[in-house]
Formats: C-alpha cells, structure tokens, sequence
C-alpha cells in the first residue's frame, strides 16, 4: 500500500517535470500523510496542479466519515462502487518524489524511503472525488427537514485516492503491495487514454528503484521537516 510519501523538490522543478503550473502556494511535503491537502493533477485540468484531501470519499457516501479510501486495487478498482466511476471519468496524477514502507527488522518496524534511482519526481497514479453532503428538501424553502442549512461551496470536498498493485521484485522485500508508479510516457494515457490502454499501466512498475532507511520521526505524521530523512544511526 502507500499510506505516506514525499514531495519536496523546489516548485519549479514540479511544475517543469508535469509541464503544469501550481494553482496557488507550494508547500515542500517531506511526510504527506492522509486527510492532508495534497497536489494532484487532473484529467480535467492537466496543466494546472491543484490540492485535493487524500482520502477518497464516494460521491454517493452520507457521511463523509463512513469512507476515506487512501489506497486503491488496481485488480478490482472497475468493480468497486467506491471506485468504477472514478476510473472511468476521473482519473489523476499524484506527484511524488518519494514514498515510504515499514520492514520488521528486530521486532520493531523499520521506516524506508523509496525513490527512483536518479531521485527525480514522479506520477502515482490516482482516482479523484467530489464530495458534498447530502440534501433532503422537504419543502422548506431553503431549509431541509432537520432545520439544517443546505451546504455552501465550503462544504464541498475533492478527495484523491492512489492505485496498488503487485509489488516489483525489488518492492517485494519491502511491502506486498507498491503504488502504481507511472513513467513519463504513461501519464497522459492514464489521464486520457482508452479503457484497455489504462489497464496496461496498471503492473509493477519495471523502472530502476532505491531504498533506504530513514528515522522512525517519520511514523508521526505531524513530523513533517528534513528530520524525517535522516538516517536512523544519526
């Protein structure tokens, strides 16, 4: 799974890597974690970088606390509920420069930072949501039958979720499960592409990795500074 990750690299950089411009401030992420707003790029709007909550919420949910879906399998992702719509007309970009996984290692669990091998930035591929709580008129002009207000734009919510799949050979000793890792070429497809064309990004990814351990600052996802990539002997 991916339940944390990074992206810190000057905003300039991001904004040359994905040929998109950041809709307002960039705030560098050493631990993103979920329930955060977050980048994304959308199929919608590609040249524009946007922040969305990590944590899908299904349009149809209740209550936006009955589901915050940070993860995906891509093996069933067209036959979930949560999920089918958003494959189909909703897909994104999540960028990312790192991620990180938890290895048993003397009883306790180890924290690894994973990178691509030259450490440049790179697209997960995700699904996104837009959220609003459900209205009941009950002929109350402006009002509903609990005596509530109706929701203002305030109360709208665009929620992200990052696909899975099988692990690479070299994940495998790290996690049974790795974030789908899109190279360059593959980005606009994901976005844009046909059904079957979408499928076939779906597999490990078979570019060349890294991994190292960092500190155990980075499992309190309120630790968000260079601290957290510091090696665990420092």
């Amino acid at each position: 799974m991916c339940g944390r990750y990074s992206l810190f690299v000057p905003r300039a950089d991001v904004e040359e890597r994905f040929s998109a411009t950041f809709a307002g401030s960039y705030e560098p992420r050493y631990n993103a974690a979920p329930r955060q707003s977050l980048p994304v790029i959308t199929d919608e709007t590609p040249g524009t970088i946007q922040r969305m909550e990590w944590g899908l919420i299904p349009s149809w949910a209740d209550d936006r606390n009955d589901f915050e879906f940070i993860n995906a399998r891509s093996e069933t992702v067209t036959e979930k509920r949560s999920f089918a719509e958003a494959y189909e007309q909703r897909r994104c970009l999540v960028p990312a420069d790192g991620f990180y996984e938890w290895v048993e290692k003397d009883g306790d669990k180890q924290p690894y930072r994973v990178t691509l091998a030259d450490q440049r930035p790179f697209a997960m591929a995700g699904l996104y949501e837009r959220w609003e709580p459900p209205q009941r008129q009950a002929g109350l002009g402006e009002f509903g039958a609990s005596g509530t207000e109706p929701a203002d734009e305030d109360d709208v919510v665009e929620t992200f979720t990052i696909l899975t799949t099988e692990p690479s050979e070299f994940m495998a000793d790290l996690h049974h499960r790795m974030s789908v890792i899109l190279a360059p070429d593959e980005e606009a497809t994901w976005l844009h592409g046909d059904e079957s064309e979408r499928a076939a990004l779906l597999d490990p990814y078979d570019g060349e990795l890294a991994a190292r351990p960092v500190s155990t600052a980075v499992n309190d996802p309120s630790n968000d500074s260079p601290a957290v990539l510091e090696s665990p002997d420092v």
